[in-house]
C-alpha cells in the first residue's frame, strides 16, 4: 500500500501551509490572461498555475468542470495538468463531485483514482447524498492506493442549507451524519494518531451551530472553499474553524488568479505567506 493520503496532507500543510490554489480557468480569467476559449486555453492555463504553485503551496485543485466544457479535448487538457501537477510534486484533488450508486460510481473511482488512469489525481471530492454507502466501493479503492476523497459534508451555498440542515429521528443534521459515518470508515482505516485519508467538503462560511456539526474525531483534512473571492480571509480560519484549524485546507481560486500569469507567482507566495504566518507554519 502507498503512503496514506491522509498523512501526506499532514505532511503538505505542515511543510506548506494551509493554500491550496484553485485551478479555475473561467472564461473571463482566460480573456484576462490573453489565451483563447478554447481546450489549448485551458490547458495554458492549467499549465501556467501548476508553474507558479509548484514549491510555493503543497496542494493545487483543478476544477473539473471548467475542462469538460471543451468535450474530449478539454479532457486530454485536463490529463496534461493533472500529470503535470502530480510530477511536480503537487497533491493534486479532482474537483469532480462524482456520486452515483453501485458500478457507477466504483467507476467513476476508478477514472479518478486508480495508478496509471489518465485523470489519475491524489483524491477526488464526492457527493454523499445518495447514501453515504453508496461511496464504499471508492473509499476501498482509495484506501487501496493510498488516495483521498473530500465529502460534501457542509457547503456555503444558500441552495443547500434545506437539505444539508434538515434532521433525522435522533436530531441530527445531514450533515452531522455524514460526518459520523465517514469518520467511523476514518477510525476503521488509520492507525492511532494518523489523520484519515476521507476528508471533507465545509465551506469557510458555514456557520458550524447551524449546520449542527462539531469537531470531529479522527483529524481528516477539510477542503474549505470560501476563502478569497467568497469572502473569508486567512486571519479568519482559526475563528472560523476553531480546534479544527490544524486540519484546513484552504481552497482560493479567483482572488489569486486573476493576478494574471505574469504575477501569479507573486501572488501566491504573498497569500501563502499570510497562511503560514496565521497558521504558524
Amino acid at each position: 500500500m502507498s503512503e496514506r493520503f491522509g498523512e501526506r496532507v499532514r505532511a503538505a500543510l505542515h511543510a506548506r501551509g494551509p493554500l491550496c490554489v484553485g485551478i479555475d480557468p473561467h472564461a473571463a480569467l482566460l480573456a484576462a490572461w490573453g489565451l483563447s476559449d478554447d481546450a489549448q486555453g485551458v490547458r495554458e492555463f492549467g499549465l501556467r498555475t501548476v508553474e507558479a504553485a509548484s514549491g510555493r503551496v503543497g496542494i493545487v485543485k483543478p476544477q473539473v468542470s471548467f475542462f469538460e466544457r471543451f468535450g474530449s479535448q478539454g479532457i486530454a487538457a485536463l490529463e496534461d495538468v493533472l500529470g503535470a501537477a502530480r510530477a511536480a510534486g503537487l497533491i493534486v484533488i479532482a474537483d469532480a463531485k462524482r456520486g452515483d450508486i453501485g458500478s457507477t460510481m466504483d467507476d467513476y473511482a476508478r477514472a479518478w483514482l486508480a495508478p496509471g488512469s489518465p485523470l489519475e489525481a491524489d483524491a477526488l471530492t464526492v457527493n454523499p447524498f445518495l447514501g453515504v454507502g453508496a461511496l464504499d466501493g471508492a473509499f476501498a479503492l482509495a484506501a487501496e492506493n493510498g488516495k483521498g476523497l473530500f465529502v460534501l459534508a457542509a457547503t456555503s451555498n444558500p441552495e443547500a442549507e434545506g437539505l444539508q440542515r434538515s434532521t433525522d429521528a435522533t436530531g441530527a443534521t445531514v450533515s452531522a451524519a455524514v460526518i459520523t459515518e465517514v469518520s467511523a470508515r476514518n477510525a476503521a482505516e488509520s492507525a492511532a494518531g494518523e489523520w484519515g485519508s476521507f476528508g471533507f467538503v465545509i465551506g469557510a462560511t458555514v456557520d458550524w451551530t447551524l449546520a449542527g456539526i462539531e469537531p470531529f474525531a479522527p483529524a481528516a483534512p477539510i477542503l474549505a472553499p470560501g476563502f478569497g473571492a467568497q469572502g473569508a480571509t486567512p486571519a479568519d480560519l482559526p475563528h472560523r474553524f476553531d480546534r479544527m484549524s490544524d486540519s484546513v485546507i484552504a481552497s482560493e481560486s479567483r482572488s489569486i488568479l486573476s493576478a494574471g500569469p505574469a504575477d501569479l507567482a507573486e501572488a501566491i507566495t504573498a497569500r501563502a505567506t499570510e497562511y503560514r504566518e496565521v497558521a504558524g507554519v
